[in-house]
């Protein structure tokens, strides 16, 4: 099935199971974390899974990488899975398919991870419903949905530029009663 998400508001009535809503205080503290691993970073060096990783090693994190077929990305050991990592991250970013992602938050759960982003730019992402509710009914903390280019101090050019990422920035950092009044629910 296909749909075309016109809003948040729209998003809502179709999906209202799915929508969390996370706080701009949500991404702030998990992009004040150190260590995360970017579970599902691509083998391909021009995958945007690749740009986003080097840009958060470049930020200064200290990025684990985990892709089940690969033993390095950019000169960095690379983790078959999470339970592989030696010492623990502080957060996970998610970037597997959606149908994927409920196991990675299980395991996040497991490996006492509570800080977890689930990745979203266009289309579905990694955003599983299930896998929200297994991280709320956990105790984790879940930016579900975003990119984070969008909340970076200088974002990126070509994700700055697009309508999309603008207003899924204004939605979450416009206080309630401001995304109210322009026909979103806060």
């Amino acid at each position: 099935m296909s749909l075309k998400i016109l809003s948040w508001k729209s998003c809502n009535e179709v999906f209202p199971q799915e929508v969390h809503r996370a706080t701009i205080h949500d991404v702030e503290d998990f992009l004040a974390l150190h260590r995360i691993a970017m579970l599902g970073v691509s083998r391909n060096p021009k995958d945007f899974s690749r740009l986003l990783f080097r840009e958060m090693c470049d930020r200064g994190y200290d990025m684990i990488p985990i892709n089940l077929g690969a033993d390095e990305i950019d000169e960095r050991e690379c983790f078959h899975c999470l339970q592989a990592v030696k010492e623990p991250v502080e957060g996970v970013l998610v970037m597997t398919p959606s149908h994927a992602t409920l196991q990675v938050v299980q395991d996040c759960g497991a490996a006492g991870v509570r800080n977890v982003w689930i990745y979203r730019a266009g289309g579905k992402g990694a955003v599983s419903p299930e896998a929200i509710a297994f991280c709320k009914e956990n105790g984790m903390r879940v930016v579900d949905g975003h990119c984070p280019f969008m909340f970076f101090p200088r974002p990126n050019l070509c994700t700055e530029s697009t309508a999309c990422c603008r207003r899924s920035r204004d939605v979450i950092r416009r206080p309630p009663e401001r995304a109210e009044a322009r026909g979103c629910q806060g």
